[in-house]
Parts: structure tokens; sequence; C-alpha cells
């Protein structure tokens, strides 16, 4: 199973990287989570034809979806699935369309949307969501695949819900937009400690970065700052950046 990052940054591209994306190759099927401006290369890492491609959306904010405004220049023969909370398609459909870019239907290749309840799901693997505390209602992942479990918590602030989708996991891919001691109630989102803290309650394996504030952390030395610090609290503690590969 192999993980790349595809776009690492919150809000918007900087030369740290672009908005968030995070790609996952199983042995039978190719995950995208969340579609931000990371999503255009996409088509370098889908090699398979055969390996349906499923992208789930935590929520609509558009530095998690302005990506599928470059849709048409991939031309896949996969199945290509987007999974989000009631209402995605209402809302794709809008702006996923005239006079803002071209509409799904009018793509070289299928895209079909569905929406999920909160709750646990048996697609052709089995994953679980549950809402997480922001200012748009924004879901949270937990897959099982391949004998690993992966959960994906991104814009959000400490909550319950991202501590049940990552207990005992064996990655937990959360968001990291504010600084050590950052807070910021009003538009919940997590700082370092927080997110460790949550590792270490959710007794997770590892735990990887991304969704960096493009305006509080504007550069890579900023990011790798924050690392050094909460090295010493997780030990196996990853901070992403755009093209870094992992394999679990």
């Amino acid at each position: 199973m192999k993980l790349i990052f595809l776009g690492t940054n919150g809000w918007f591209d900087t030369e740290t990287g672009n908005t968030i994306c995070t790609f996952l190759e199983t042995k039978d099927y190719y995950f995208v989570l969340d579609a931000g401006n990371g999503l255009y290369k996409l088509d370098k890492h889908i090699k398979d034809s055969k390996k349906p491609i499923f992208l789930f959306l935590s929520h609509f904010h558009l530095d998690h979806i302005e990506g599928f405004h470059i849709l048409n220049k991939f031309n896949f023969e996969n199945i290509f699935q987007i999974y989000g909370q009631p209402g995605t398609k209402k809302i794709l459909d809008n702006i996923i369309n005239q006079p803002y870019t071209v509409p799904f239907a009018k793509l070289r290749f299928d895209v079909d949307v569905y929406e999920i309840e909160e709750g646990v799901h048996n697609l052709p693997f089995k994953v679980e969501c549950k809402f997480l505390p922001h200012p748009s209602p924004c879901l949270g992942y937990r897959f099982n695949i391949d004998g690993k479990v992966i959960a994906y918590c991104t814009d959000t602030g400490p909550h319950k819900n991202v501590e049940k989708l990552a207990k005992d996991a064996d990655l937990l891919i959360t968001e990291c937009s504010l600084r050590v001691g950052g807070d910021y109630p009003e538009w919940p989102h997590l700082n370092p400690q927080e997110a460790v803290n949550i590792a270490l309650k959710a007794k997770t394996k590892k735990l990887a970065l991304t969704h960096f504030d493009a305006n509080i952390y504007r550069s890579m030395e900023e990011r790798l700052e924050s690392k050094k610090a909460m090295e010493k609290l997780f030990g196996n503690i990853i901070y992403a950046s755009d093209g870094m590969e992992i394999e679990l």
C-alpha cells in the first residue's frame, strides 16, 4: 500500500505546495482524499486502468474541491466514483458546471457521485464516517483495506469523533492548520499538540500531518520547526510535503 501527498496546503497554493489532496494506492483500488489543486497530479499515478478510483470529500470549502476544475485534463478508463455527505450531488452540480468549469457530464470519462450518511458502509471495502466540528459540515473517514486501517480527519478541532475514527489505526492522516498553542474556536482546526494528543489517546501507530494553513506556515522551515518539537512527544510522526511518498 502506497500513499502520496499530492497537495498539503490549506486555504491556498504557495511555494510550499498545492491545496489538499492525498492519494492512496491499494491492491485493488485507488483512493483520493479531497480534491484540492494537488488533484492535477493524479494522472501521474494512475497506472492500472482496471482499478476503480474512489474519491472521498470531507466538505465543500473551495480548497477541498477546487481541483475538480481540471478534471477535463484527464482521460481515465477507470471507474471514477465520488463520495460525500448528503447534499454532495446538488452542490457539485452547481459548482462543477457552466459557467465555472466543464460539467461532469461533458468529461471524457464517466464520473458517478454518491452520498453517504454518517455510519458504517460496506462498499467493496469497509468505510466508516463521522461528522467533525467545523463551520461547514465535515466528514472524517476510517477505511479498512488490505488489512490496514487508515483514518482521514481534516478541518476539525479536537473531538471524540476524531479519536473514534483513529482508534488503533495504522495511520491517522489529519490536519495541522495552526501552530503549537494556536486556537481558533470560531473556526475549529488543530494545532500540532492537539493532533499528537489525539493520536496518543487513540493509540494510532503512525500520524501524518497535512493541510498546513498557508498563511500560518509560510515556509517548509516553519513546518520542520514544529516537527522537531512534536517528535519528542510522538516518535512516529510525518509532516507531509507535496510529493512525499510513504509505504504502509
